[in-house]
């Protein structure tokens, strides 16, 4: 009797495996940048009349249905929805940063400072962090922002709370690791201060797993950030955001008007999917140790 050779399908090879990585990173990739463009060129596309001012109703309001005058239709409030899309991608990006700049002004300088130091801050901090982070995030959020009020700024504070356990836990373990480090020693035993060690011999080496949480983190930002619009409490009323828009669209939805629902949703959702293979893709980029393990325990199984 005699048996054929079975062959592992290229795409299912560690080469095919790293090739099929790097494609859907660099699909990620081009979806992140093609809303970043969109934000940014938002505002100049209005101001040479490309597309519509997002917050002006037609002189007669009325639903329209997509066509050459209004790529994506209109609302029954007579808004263009094609330029609410791309105003609406310019606030979640306005709203992802700033919560991001918050939170690693918030988590990365406490999970360093908590790593070197240790004892009893240490244990204060992780108790706090801890407490923080098994809260519900959507929950948080919609506390904070009932507490803060609508607005970008702060919409980015209601955000920003629930990251920063996550930025702090990232860089304190990182820390605690990388001090025991012979170049940290030497630092040490050579004089150099607390604010040294922090800002030359540490920072830099904890501080690669950061874009890893940006990314992860900017996504499941903006569908919080839909939530909070959804509920009324993202950003002012009338401003083009996407769960604010979609909330607005749910009672034309049962009457067919289908165009007001389906564009706002489809651009969140492709702009979540972007940054999670972005996100994705840069952790295997830069941890490919991680990378390697679980190719290992894959094929160990």
């Amino acid at each position: 009797m005699t048996f054929t050779k079975f062959r592992i399908p290229r795409f299912l090879s560690r080469a095919g495996s790293r090739n099929l990585s790097a494609q859907l990173t660099l699909i990620g990739l081009g979806m992140t940048l093609v809303f970043v463009v969109l934000a940014l060129l938002a505002p100049v596309m209005q101001a040479w009349g490309w597309i519509q001012d997002p917050t002006a109703s037609l002189i007669n309001p009325i639903h329209e249905p997509p066509s050459g005058a209004h790529w994506f239709g209109t609302t029954r409030q007579g808004y263009d929805v094609f330029s609410r899309a791309l105003f609406g991608s310019q606030a979640a990006w306005q709203v992802v940063v700033l919560a991001t700049v918050i939170s690693l002004l918030g988590g990365v300088p406490l999970g360093l400072v908590s790593g070197y130091v240790g004892g009893r801050l240490d244990r204060v901090l992780l108790f706090l962090m801890d407490t923080i982070y098994t809260l519900p995030g959507l929950l948080l959020s919609v506390t904070l922002a009932f507490v803060v009020g609508r607005g970008v700024l702060n919409a980015a504070i209601a955000l920003s709370i629930s990251y920063i356990p996550q930025y702090y836990r990232v860089v304190r373990n990182h820390t605690v690791s990388v001090k025991t480090e012979l170049f940290v020693e030497a630092a040490q035993a050579m004089g150099a201060s607390t604010w040294t060690v922090l800002s030359r011999y540490l920072f830099l080496n904890v501080i690669q797993s950061v874009p890893v949480l940006f990314t992860l983190n900017a996504a499941d930002a903006i569908l919080t950030l839909g939530g909070l619009g959804f509920l009324g409490l993202g950003l002012p009323e009338g401003v083009p955001e996407w769960g604010y828009d979609l909330r607005q669209a749910l009672d034309a939805l049962p009457t067919g008007i289908w165009w007001t629902t389906l564009f706002p949703g489809l651009s969140m959702t492709l702009m979540v999917v972007g940054l999670s293979l972005l996100g994705e893709g840069l952790n295997e980029w830069i941890n490919p140790l991680q990378r390697r393990e679980n190719w290992d325990r894959k094929s160990a199984e």
